[in-house]
């Protein structure tokens, strides 16, 4: 895009949050600020990164800048934790240093949402390094597996092997993991270290802290 159109593309306080879809199953919300959470704890100390969740994307190497991509979740590198202090309300990338996510997620649902086709395409044109799309109910109606991570590779992107996956650009790795967690039992995707540790829940961190206590003799009640 020439720089005199530039200057004409909108700021973010005049575009559109989301596209108001609604999601139709609650790990399109829940699982992507389970990685947020975690990124919170993991990445405490850094003010160089954004995870944004459920929210427009604007660029210019679609149809119209004024049309988003909305991510079920998306992470960013190199750019302001808070932009000048203040909350998001959408990720537009010519107000971004035109940095593009490095890794996109995709929650496949009910509805077929283009994940594997027209959103992988505009994702690739945009320059998103890691394409994770995770389908654990619909996997055999759309034939692939129910993890997939892809690697943009020449501007096409590559199915990747291994889980836990690491991800060297980004310095964590994903993978998931079945646990009880308010007291019922589900997969969560988690982010894991270079020896494939994975990092941990608050409620685990905090359950951890609890038995080691016990084991000193100590009551962690008494720590409330």
């Amino acid at each position: 895009m020439a720089e005199s159109q530039l200057q004409h593309l909108p700021t973010s306080d005049q575009l559109p949050c989301s596209d108001d879809t609604p999601v139709d199953n609650e790990d399109q919300n829940y699982l992507p600020n389970f990685l947020l959470f975690l990124l919170d704890f993991i990445w405490g100390n850094r003010q160089d990164w954004y995870f944004g969740v459920d929210m427009g994307v604007y660029h210019t190497t679609g149809i119209s800048p004024l049309v988003p991509v909305v991510p079920d979740g998306f992470l960013s590198l190199g750019i302001e934790r808070r932009k000048a202090g203040k909350s998001r309300s959408s990720y537009v990338l010519w107000e971004e240093n035109n940095t593009p996510p490095i890794l996109v997620l995709e929650i496949v649902s009910r509805t077929p949402g283009d994940e594997y086709d027209r959103k992988m395409e505009i994702y690739a044109n945009l320059g998103v390094l890691y394409y994770i799309i995770y389908n654990p109910e619909y996997w055999r109606r759309d034939g692939h597996q129910p993890f997939e991570v892809y690697r943009l590779v020449d501007g096409v992107y590559q199915l990747q092997i291994g889980e836990p996956f690491w991800m060297a650009e980004i310095g964590l790795g994903i993978g998931r993991f079945r646990r009880v967690i308010g007291g019922i039992e589900r997969e969560l995707l988690y982010w894991y270290d270079d020896r494939t540790n994975r990092y941990l829940a608050a409620d685990e961190r905090a359950e951890r802290l609890a038995a080691r206590l016990r084991e000193l003799g100590e009551d962690p009640l008494q720590f409330l």
